[in-house]
């Protein structure tokens, strides 16, 4: 009896290691095709199956630049990337030039009211491989059900916000805020790790 009192006691401790509590954290599969943002993400890339947050110094500020590599990887393995209520039209050139397959480019014009809702429909149905929105206002509870409904379709999700958003607490995976002075990615949140103390500089600042 008392040698099952001492087991217990240091598995109490935890100075005991049980081989069936152990969990393995799979590499993602999802690089964001930026090297040395990869390098200082947990997960090596874009935490699949999940919601991740670009909160943006302005819209257009490069956003699409971070989500480029991704989409066209993406839509050359035959996946769909759905743009939900981008705030400008899509210049399909630019997008041509950054190697994303426009046969699987779609863009679902939304009042703003709508956004959340159709990018969450978008998510669930299981047929998209990611799904990016604009949303300009978004709570706590809207971004988790963008965070299941992510979960549930097994996409990658993008909610692009302002940088104000940044002082309020959110569900997603990671959050990523894009800064034009200078032009730098800032990890703000990472799921399965402490995020990057320093700023990663944009492709072609140093």
């Amino acid at each position: 009896m008392g040698a099952v009192v001492d087991l217990d006691r240091l598995l109490d401790q935890r100075r005991v290691w049980r081989g069936r509590q152990a969990q393995v954290q799979p590499r993602a599969l999802q690089p964001t095709g930026h090297a040395r943002l990869d390098e200082r993400l947990p997960e090596g890339g874009w935490p699949a199956a999940a919601l991740t947050e670009l909160l943006l110094a302005s819209p257009g500020c490069g956003e699409l630049q971070l989500m480029w590599p991704a989409m066209a990887r993406l839509t050359a393995e035959g996946g769909r990337v759905v743009l939900v209520a981008p705030p400008f039209i899509p210049f399909a050139p630019a997008w041509q030039a950054a190697g994303i397959d426009l046969r699987w480019l779609v863009q679902v014009d939304a009042e703003q009211a709508d956004t959340l809702w159709a990018a969450e429909q978008c998510l669930r149905s299981g047929s998209c491989a990611a799904v990016v929105c604009w949303p300009e206002r978004a709570d706590d509870r809207a971004l988790r059900r963008l965070q299941v409904a992510a979960e549930t379709g097994q996409a990658l999700a993008f909610a692009c916000r302002p940088h104000q958003a940044q002082l309020n607490a959110s569900p997603a995976a990671l959050r990523i805020a894009i800064d034009t002075r200078p032009a730098q990615w800032r990890v703000i949140k990472s799921r399965g790790g402490m995020p990057p103390a320093v700023p990663i500089a944009c492709p072609g600042q140093g």
